[in-house]
Formats: C-alpha cells, structure tokens, sequence
C-alpha cells in the first residue's frame, strides 16, 4: 500500500514538474526559420510561398531567413522580395554563409539583418550569362537595392543615407567611397563591417544568439523542411540542369527511333524530359500546356519521319511546338536559347555516335541512301569524255528546252540545245562537247 502511495506521488510530482515547461512553450513565441540555399531561382520563389503559408498557419511570431547563397538570377530576387514584403509576420534575415548578388536583395529586404562571424554580403552587380549587364538593367537593379536598403536602415534607427550609398557601391564598381571602397571594385562588406557602416543589426553566433539580442528568450523554433518534390524541382530547374535534361531528352528518344534495342535511349530520354518539365511545372514556371505542345511537336515530326516523304508542313510546325514548349518550361527567354543550343548539339553528336556503334531501324535507311553502286554488281558508270561526237551530226528524238535526247551516231544522247527550243525529229549538229554536257545547234535546211 505504502509502495502504491509512493508511485502515485512521483507521478504527481513529474506531472506538476513538466506542466510550467509546456506552458512556458505554448505562451512562447513561434520562429519560423526558413533556409535560403543554393542559387536564386524561379523554383525558390515557390518554396517561400509554401514556407511564409506554413508560417501562418503555424501562428509564427516571427520569420528568420538563414540566407547562404552566392546569388542567382534577378527577376526571381525581385520576385522573393516583393513576396517579404507582402508578410505580415515580421522577417528577420539571417546570413550564415553569404548573400552575394541576388542574395544580397533578399537580405535587405527583410525588416531587421543579422549576420553569423565570418560572412559576406555584396557584390551585387547584375550579369547577363558572363557579361556585364546593360547600363539601364544595372542602374535599375542598383536603385532597388539602395531603396531596401536605406528602408532597413530607417526602420530600425540607423543612417538611410549612408545604406543606400554602400548597397549602390556593391552594384556600381565605379562608384567610391572615400575610405571604404575604391574605382572598379564591387563592394563586399564582412560581418563585421556591415555592422560598423550600418547596414545589419549586428553580428550573432547562432539562432539563439540572434534571439537573444532581440530579446525573445521564451520561443519554440520550427524549421521548414522542404518536400522532395520541392527539392527535386529545384534541382531540375537549376540553370545548369535543365539543359542537360533537354539534351538527355531529345536524344534519347532521337537515338530510340533510329537504332534498334530494348527501349533504354528511349525510358531515359523519357525520364529526363519529366524532369524537365515536371520541374518547371511543380515550380510555378509552366502549366501542363507545355507539356501538351511538346507531345503535339513529337507526334508531328514522327508523321514527318515515319510516314510522310520529304520534309513539309508537319516537320515544321512539329519542330516550331518543341521550341515554344521548351521556352514555356524555361525560367527565361535566355535560359530557354542556351538549353535549345545545347540540345541540338549534344543530340547530333550522341545520334553519330549510336549509329556508328548501333545497329540502325530502316527509318535511317530512308533518310540516308546506304545502297553502294559496285560494278561487280551490274552498274556502270556513265562516260565522262565525249569529245569524239564534236561536229556530229544526228536528229532530236525529244523536243529539246533546251535539254532532252538526241540521236547521234546511232546512239542516244543527252544533250542541250544552244537555243532555247528545238522540235522533235529536227535534223541537229554537236557544236561543244564540256565533259558529259553535249550542246547541239539546229540544222537549218
């Protein structure tokens, strides 16, 4: 009994023990931490919007940004940072590793700016592939970063004039500021730094940390996870990824109607192209409709191959729908000419390849005449020095305008008429001789 008495206190006593921990968690605040990571594109855009949704209904307080990346492309900056600013929910940027180009938008963009030891952030000057960008699109993206920057700085008490001056110095290489920067070098700004000129709140070692100086000792941390989908869709839409998909795509399923095998080519090239696309419509940059333009363009240049002589209306609409549904699937009109270039080439050369080591489907024989004229076989080259007919005289068997056949010799000719016109069983006269081409003048009576 006195055992019983003895489990039932403990009990007691552990139930009592851990009711202030749960009440200390529920009334805590709620920070949703969402990783930033990798490159900045259109597939990134998508993740936030389901990460700021889940944020929501998980009745976040607030939403820290851990930000390590080395940029990427601009119109999906612009669009991440018009999404932080439509929140509700306060947003803390947090850089962990770098916030470079595009980076650096996104960064200035939330309301408050932390950053970990050792970290960067600048160097944000727009490029076009490995070019420079035109001097409209570099200005333009230099004033949006010194708008969001200065705002950061003004909410939060610090100089709005000065922070617009730096974020313009880390896009405009000319542009120096005396003791900081100097003529033809981006800004890039340390921790350190960025705390000393005003541009971040300070520097934090960790999220607690970061916390901590906020003030906010009572919380809990949810961290969003993104889904597989999400991951591999962002993978799949990289500017480096998709134009080896589109090449692994078309080639494969090129190298599977023309050489013979068990349908691998063709299973991967299928796979690689619902990466493609399936990336790009799980990401937001497509609707199934590019898939349907894809599938109409294959299915008009199989007629064309398969079924049709020559090359006519079907190839070429066929062709035009695979270029427009690859456009429709790429972040961008540039990104769409790149993979298209680096298609075509890589599915010639890896086409060459399968057929000189495959064996080929007749649909290849019909394209490429493979039959060789051999004499042993029957066939026998034409003559190709007829000077000995040179002032012959014979009769046109055909009406000649101006080619047709003539007798001469008692053989038949091919020849050319010096004029325009020379009726049938009209008396002739060999007047050149060039090779295989015989000239023949009218015997006037």
């Amino acid at each position: 009994m006195n055992q019983k008495r003895v489990i039932l206190l403990l009990i007691t006593a552990f139930i009592f023990a851990i009711m202030p921990l749960g009440e200390a968690q529920s009334n805590g605040e709620v920070v949703y931490v969402v990783p930033i990571e990798g490159t900045i594109e259109k597939g990134l855009t998508e993740m936030l919007k389901n990460a700021f949704s889940e944020a929501e209904q998980a009745g976040a307080n607030l939403i820290v940004l851990e930000i390590d990346t080395p940029g990427g492309f601009v119109d999906a900056a612009q669009n991440i940072e018009r999404l932080i600013q439509q929140q509700e929910i306060p947003v803390t940027a947090y850089v962990t590793g770098g916030a470079l180009s595009a980076g650096a938008l996104i960064a200035f963009s939330a309301d408050e700016l932390y950053m970990a030891p050792g970290t960067t952030i600048g160097a944000a000057e727009p490029r076009i592939g490995t070019e420079k960008a035109d001097e409209k699109t570099v200005s333009a993206w230099s004033a949006r970063l010194a708008a969001q920057a200065a705002r950061a700085a003004e909410q939060n008490g610090r100089d709005p004039d000065m922070a617009a001056e730096l974020a313009r110095a880390m896009v405009e290489s000319d542009l120096v500021i005396p003791g900081i920067t100097e003529s033809g070098k981006l800004l890039t700004l340390t921790d350190k730094q960025a705390y000393e000129y005003g541009l971040s709140e300070g520097t934090a070692e960790s999220l607690a940390a970061l916390l901590s100086q906020k003030g906010i000792t009572n919380y809990l941390v949810e961290k969003y996870e993104a889904s597989l989908a999400e991951r591999i869709a962002r993978w799949a839409t990289s500017p480096l990824v998709m134009p080896v998909l589109l090449t692994i795509g078309i080639a494969g399923l090129v190298i599977e109607i023309f050489t013979m095998g068990f349908g691998v080519p063709g299973m991967i090239g299928v796979a690689a192209l619902a990466l493609y696309f399936g990336g790009s419509i799980i990401t937001g940059l497509s609707g199934w409709e590019a898939v349907l333009i894809f599938l109409l363009g294959l299915i008009l240049l199989a007629v064309e191959v398969l079924v049709l002589p020559g090359f006519g209306v079907a190839g070429v609409i066929g062709i035009a729908s695979l270029v427009i549904s690859v456009v429709l699937a790429a972040p961008s009109l540039d990104q769409a000419v790149v993979s298209l270039v680096i298609a075509l080439i890589g599915t010639i050369v890896l086409l060459l390849l399968s057929i000189k080591f495959l064996p080929t489907r007749r649909v290849w024989q019909k394209l490429v005449l493979g039959v060789k004229q051999k004499t042993d076989s029957g066939y026998v080259a034409p003559e190709t020095n007829l000077t000995r007919l040179l002032d012959a005289e014979g009769v046109s068997i055909t009406i000649l305008r101006p080619a047709g056949t003539a007798e001469i010799n008692g053989e038949r000719v091919d020849v050319v008429a010096e004029g325009s016109f020379i009726p049938n069983n009209t008396p002739i006269k060999v007047v050149k001789v060039e090779g295989t081409r015989v000239v023949v003048r009218e015997q006037k009576q």
